[in-house]
This record gives C-alpha cells, sequence and structure tokens, in this order.
C-alpha cells in the first residue's frame, strides 16, 4: 500500500512550545500520525531541531519552516512509496536533508514523517505499532526507571543534578514497577512538603525540590523508600542523571549549588564515591561529552556494578556508540528518537547497542507529547528498561499505561526479568 499523502501541523508539546505533528495518508484511506519531542538539555552532537528564530511568533519557537519543508520537499518525493519500506522511506529522508544532523530540513520534520509512516504501516497490516517496528519479535516488558525529584536545566537548576530516579529492581512484573513507583513517589512528596522543600513539578513531573545541597536529595528518596516499607538496594535502586555537560566549561565540573568547582579527576572521584555511598545501580552522563578520559576511567572503576549510561556523549549516533564501544567509554546507550530524526536509525542504534553486549534505555524527552510511540519502541526491540519522566502529567502516564495496553496485547507471550536485566552486564 503507498503513500498517498502527508501533511504537517504545528501543535504544543508538555511544556507548552511548539512541535511538530505529521499525519500520513494511504491509498486506501488508511492515516497514521507522529508527534515530534523536543528536549531541554540537548547535546551539541545530536540532530538539529528546526525552529523558525522570528522573535514576533512564539518568542522563536515557531516550527513552520519545518512544516514547509514537509508540505513542499519531502511530501511529494514520497508519494507514491510503499509504506511498509521503512528503511527506504528513512534512507529517502536523510538523502532528502543532505547534511550529517538533518539541519537543512530538520530533524523535527524528517521524525515526525518517519513516526508517522511506522504507525500508518502498522495500521494498513492491522497490527499494534510493537508489532510491526519488532516484525513480531518483541516481548520484553521494559523495567521503568521513574524521577521522583527534578533538577538542573529540567527545574530551573534548583539543584545541579538533573534527575534522581528510581529503578524498582525487586519488582517481579510491569505492573509491581507502577505500583513501587507510586508509593515512593507519593511518599517523597510527603516528605517535601513537610520540610517546605518542595516549589512544584519539574519539566518532567518530578518534585521541584529547594535543597540545600546537592546531596540532600540522596536523603530525602532514601527515606522515601523507607516510608513506602521497601528496602534501598534490594527492592528499589538509585538512578542518577547527571547532565554533566550542562556543568563542564572545558577546564573544571561546576556545582553550583555546592559552591564547589571540580577537576575532571576530582568529578570522577565524587561520581565514585557517591556510587559506594549510595545504592546506585545506573548513572547516566556523569561526565561531558567531550571528557573521554573521565568516561574511560569511570567505567574502568564501576561498570561492572553500575549501568554507566551515555547520553549527551552518544545521541542515538551509531558512529558515536561505535567509537564507544570500542573503547569501552560506558556500558549503556540512552536511546532519543530526536537525536537522530528516523525510526530506521534508532532502531539501528538500539540493535548495535545489543550486539555489544550493552544495554540500551528508550527515552522520552523533557517537552514530550501524548504519542506513546516510544513504548512500543522499547517492547519492540527487547530494550528491557523505558525512562519517561516521573509518575506525574499525562504526557507521561500515557506511556506507562501503553506498556500496560501491549501488556495485554502480549498475554501469555509477554516477558518480563525486572532487575535480572543487569546480569546481562553487571558482574560485581
Amino acid at each position: 500500500m503507498n503513500i498517498k499523502k502527508i501533511d504537517a501541523f504545528q501543535i504544543y508539546d508538555s511544556r507548552g512550545f511548539p512541535t511538530v505533528e505529521v499525519e500520513v495518508t494511504l491509498d486506501n484511506g488508511v492515516t497514521g500520525y507522529g508527534l515530534v519531542p523536543s528536549g531541554a538539555s540537548t547535546g551539541q552532537f545530536e540532530a538539529l531541531e528546526l525552529r523558525d528564530g522570528d522573535k514576533n511568533r512564539f518568542r522563536g519557537k515557531s516550527v513552520f519552516k519545518a512544516i514547509d519543508n514537509i508540505r513542499k520537499e519531502i511530501a511529494p518525493s514520497l508519494i507514491g512509496f510503499p509504506v511498509t519500506d521503512m528503511k527506504s522511506i528513512d534512507m529517502k529522508l536523510i538523502e532528502l536533508d543532505g547534511t550529517n544532523n538533518k539541519s537543512r530540513l530538520g530533524a523535527n520534520a524528517t521524525l515526525g514523517v518517519s513516526m508517522a509512516c511506522a504507525r500508518a504501516a502498522a495500521n494498513f497490516r492491522g497490527v499494534s505499532l510493537f508489532e510491526y517496528l519488532g516484525k513480531g519479535q518483541g516481548h520484553l516488558l521494559p523495567l521503568n526507571e521513574i524521577q521522583i525529584l527534578g533538577g538542573g536545566a529540567h527545574a530551573n537548576w534548583a539543584i545541579d543534578i538533573q534527575d534522581f530516579l528510581i529503578i524498582a529492581v525487586g519488582a517481579k512484573s510491569y505492573q509491581e514497577t507502577l505500583e513501587m513507583t507510586f508509593n515512593i513517589y507519593h511518599a517523597a512528596g510527603e516528605i517535601m512538603r513537610s520540610r517546605g522543600k518542595s516549589v512544584g513539578l519539574a519539566d518532567e513531573g518530578g518534585w521541584w525540590p529547594d535543597f540545600s545541597s546537592n546531596e540532600e536529595p540522596f536523603e530525602v528518596l532514601l527515606e522515601a523508600i523507607r516510608m513506602a516499607g521497601y528496602e534501598a538496594g534490594k527492592d528499589i535502586a538509585i538512578s542518577l542523571d547527571i547532565a554533566a555537560s550542562d556543568l563542564f566549561d572545558g577546564r573544571v565540573y561546576h556545582l553550583k549549588k555546592d559552591g564547589v568547582s571540580y577537576t575532571p579527576k576530582e568529578f570522577c572521584e565524587l561520581m565514585i564515591s557517591w556510587c559506594n555511598k549510595y545504592p546506585i545501580i545506573s548513572i547516566e552522563d556523569p561526565f561531558a561529552d567531550t571528557d573521554y578520559e573521565s568516561w574511560r576511567a569511570f567505567t574502568e572503576q564501576v561498570g561492572g556494578r553500575v549501568q554507566v549510561i551515555g547520553d549527551d556523549l552518544f545521541t542515538t549516533n551509531i558512529d558515536r556508540i561505535k567509537n564507544g564501544i570500542e573503547n569501552r567509554l560506558a556500558n549503556a546507550v540512552l536511546i532519543k528518537l530526536n537525536q537522530i530524526g528516523t525510526v530506521s536509525e534508532t532502531i539501528s542504534a538500539i540493535e548495535m547497542t545489543q550486539s555489544a553486549g550493552w544495554l540500551p534505555v528508550v527515552s522520552a524527552r523533557s517537552g514530550e507529547t501524548e504519542d506513546a510511540f516510544i513504548a512500543h519502541l522499547a517492547v519492540a526491540t527487547n530494550a528491557g528498561q523505558l525512562k519517561v519522566g516521573s509518575f506525574s502529567r499525562s504526557e507521561r502516564m500515557v506511556k506507562w499505561n501503553e506498556v500496560l495496553r501491549i501488556e495485554r496485547i502480549l498475554g501469555n507471550r509477554a516477558n518480563f526479568i525486572g532487575g535480572e536485566l543487569y546480569r546481562r552486564i553487571l558482574t560485581d
């Protein structure tokens, strides 16, 4: 079945910023849509999100150029393409753009079209999106990584560390991960309110803190775990997203909340000390995306017991992931659709990560939409992990809820291995 029409529209993400929606219509009238997310803490090596820059309209954030590129250039080139040939569609998008970072047409333009075509193809075949993307081989329900406290660029720098998250490593089912998270999330809220430490919700739905130091959140998190009736390190592990590229000036790392600056070696020692002191099982972007020496040293020290995730380091880019694997810079890769700009390239990044024995973590962005595409992507590729944000706000909950629906569709084919997932890379 061939593509008959492609159209695009400006809609709004969870921060109220403009973003792109694409609708694809096939010859038989079947349609598919794609809603494009947007990041706040973005890596310098990401594919380019094209915005208009006109300060008189939406403070420069409008996406009418990307929409024009879809309507006037991409659509005419893809009309008549067989919608189920996903790789050819995505290769055509890459060819049309002609740059190494989607900067001419915009990654928000190419991704919207790629997502919409994939969903239209699934609808045409009468199967769920995860079944289409995974060719019927996806069955692993993800272990959730869920933010409890937000900081960094997602909470106006209330603290320097971007995310304090939990992972329900002791859960026996996907549904239990949500119940455990619910209990801890609300316990943390009660603690924050009782201490006068909460000023609202961060971009991804976690509590917006008012802490005096970057270590104070650990105390609240551990207390919330205890209050909810769980054991830290056994039932619940801590995960961090440092977003260290935002803290590095090319010479030292600055933790402004603590009033301290660290050389790369000192910052590496600080990260190791946190991993020794607290029940941390996963840490994302502990160093800047150019500080290879610290990445290598840190992974060598703690990579046998901690998942070391590269986000800004890899930006879902196959060449950067390959370099990381060859130089043993990490042992896991954060996967974000809009960092690379097509569905096919995203799946290839996941496959390369898995072929190296590393773990992929499918992730949302801080500026999200009501599209649950990544829930399907995580299951389709047997990625095993999903990071969406917190346990509030509908643009987050729609992803967790979609996995529940996928679980029902899979029935007895569904598989969940929980914390056993980490045995694939963690040896200590």
